[in-house]
């Protein structure tokens, strides 16, 4: 049962950072886009909406972050054998 509960984690975390990161920055992307406002075909103007841009500014941040952390797992060993840094002080090394 170990192997099935480790199998399914991996793909739990696979598709929320495989699947789940290109969804948030597109969903970031359309905020921005209907945030921004628009003028019509017909002459009528939309007017920009800060609440929609604020919030694809979040979730370009949230991936942004998720990145980064991501980075610094996969580095954590280098980073503390050649400059004695720490980045996940609790973790397992």
């Amino acid at each position: 049962m170990h192997i099935v509960e480790s199998i399914a984690r991996v793909l739990v975390v696979g598709l929320m950072l495989g699947a789940g990161l290109p969804a948030i920055f597109a969903v970031g992307l359309r905020l921005h886009a209907v945030g921004m406002g628009n003028e019509h075909a017909d002459g009528t103007v939309t007017a920009p909406d800060p609440v929609r841009k604020a919030a694809a500014y979040v979730l370009f941040g949230l991936v942004v972050v998720v990145i980064a952390v991501g980075i610094l797992w996969v580095c954590r060993h280098t980073l503390d054998f050649h400059l004695g840094v720490r980045v996940f002080p609790d973790a397992w090394y």
